[in-house]
């Protein structure tokens, strides 16, 4: 167990008898000063490169608040160096030393996936990595939050603090500094106890091909048709209508991307759906809307107003349809109906793996992704021999690592020729 303690610190009881659990209160060396300068990032640099072992990361975002996933803090911890906090927003142009040392190292993060977008845009990226949150998944952890974890592993008592406020404030609060340094204090020690439970479960090579997989993943790739995620869009009755929601949608995300503002904060989904409901001809008609009334809204009367002209404008050939166009299997509720023997192949895939899960402790969407699965069971057709090898192809090019597939290759088989052989029966 660390050391880490403060000395108001007192043992609370933990959820298993027996055992204590101590609050983290502090940074065993305080919280250091937030390096803002050129020479600052310099002196970070020579102080990691002196460091040995892995290096901890973690980044603080402004979502919710800001429309970039950028990061503006960056938290660097290495044995040896203890921790960094950067800003890499009057440092951006200053961080070739930085990365030049620190690029090389493996890198200890918790939900990775989140936050490496984010420093790859500031040339910060791994060499290796190590994801606490995704080795608690493949370890069967019930809670794989930083703060269960490491609970869990550690006996300490990471309190809830800032993660959803707004980091791009400048000053950064002292509290939310000793927040966002306790994030990387113990994140080394949790990766060698992690690595040493996946160690125990035979489960290392899984690991490692895992976190190869979020390290090369990049940015996710933007969902087609986002603007039908405007909550209540289902409320719009009319092709024409949903063609107004569309462009004030795209309008609010021109103005966000512009401002580097949330788009919830430029205009809420609410007003959106009003304006295309009741489609205002005029600026006044407009601004009797509520929202569109408000002094933060007003000034942006004109672009709104426009956007609902351009929809307006729209030939019928040119208006979205009132349900988006599938890209791949239709949702798995109406397999039954459009067909039947799809949704038994589903039904048996779902069961054998969810077996399959409980028997590797490991979640489900951990093993091979639900969208896999549902491409593989619509679009089945078994060959007269190699299903085996027909399935491994399907899994391969859906990006399916080799852990994965030499797991759950034969179980699906194994299933859809038991549903094949259920409807031949059934047929007889």
């Amino acid at each position: 167990m660390s050391e880490v303690t403060d000395d108001a610190s007192s043992p609370v009881p933990a959820e298993e008898p027996g055992r204590q659990v101590v609050p983290l209160l502090a940074p065993r060396d305080g919280v250091p000063d937030v390096v803002t300068t050129a020479e600052g990032v310099a002196k970070a640099a020579a102080a990691l490169s002196e460091g040995t072992g892995p290096l901890a990361v973690d980044a603080e975002r402004a979502s919710g608040f800001r429309y970039s996933a950028r990061a503006y803090l960056v938290q660097l911890r290495r044995e040896g160096a203890g921790t960094v906090l950067l800003d890499p927003i009057p440092t951006a142009a200053d961080l070739a030393p930085l990365a030049e040392v620190i690029n090389p190292l493996e890198w200890i993060l918790h939900s990775a996936d989140q936050d490496l977008p984010g420093l790859a845009e500031i040339g910060l990226a791994p060499a290796t990595l190590f994801d606490t949150e995704l080795a608690g998944r493949l370890a069967g952890f019930d809670r794989v939050g930083l703060a269960a974890i490491v609970e869990r592993t550690l006996g300490l008592e990471l309190r809830k603090g800032h993660g959803a406020a707004d980091w791009s404030k400048r000053p950064l609060p002292d509290t939310w500094l000793n927040y966002a340094a306790l994030d990387v204090e113990v994140l080394v020690e949790l990766r060698n106890v992690m690595a040493a439970e996946l160690e125990e479960q035979g489960k290392s090579d899984w690991a490692a091909q895992e976190f190869e997989h979020i390290r090369l993943a990049g940015p996710p790739r933007p969902k087609p048709d986002r603007w039908r995620r405007t909550s209540h869009i289902t409320s719009l009755k009319t092709q024409r209508q949903l063609a107004a929601a569309r462009s004030l949608w795209q309008a609010r995300e021109d103005l966000a991307r512009k401002r580097d503002v949330s788009p919830s904060r430029v205009l809420p989904d609410s007003a959106i759906i009003d304006a295309a409901t009741k489609d205002p001809r005029s600026i006044e008609a407009l601004r009797a809307l509520p929202v569109f009334g408000g002094p933060r809204q007003r000034r942006h009367s004109r672009i709104w107003l426009q956007a609902l002209e351009d929809a307006r404008a729209l030939p019928d050939s040119e208006l979205p349809p009132k349900t988006p166009p599938f890209t791949g299997p239709p949702p798995a509720s109406r397999w039954a109906r459009h067909d039947p023997d799809a949704a038994e192949r589903l039904t048996a895939a779902r069961a054998a793996l969810a077996a399959l899960g409980a028997e590797v402790s490991v979640p489900v969407e951990n093993l091979v992704t639900p969208e896999l699965v549902r491409r593989l069971c619509w679009d089945w057709a078994a060959p007269e021999d190699g299903a085996e090898a027909a399935i491994d192809r399907v899994l391969d090019a859906g990006g399916a690592r080799p852990w994965q597939r030499m797991l759950t290759v034969p179980r699906l088989e194994a299933a859809l020729r038991a549903a094949a052989e259920q409807k031949s029966s059934a047929d007889d």
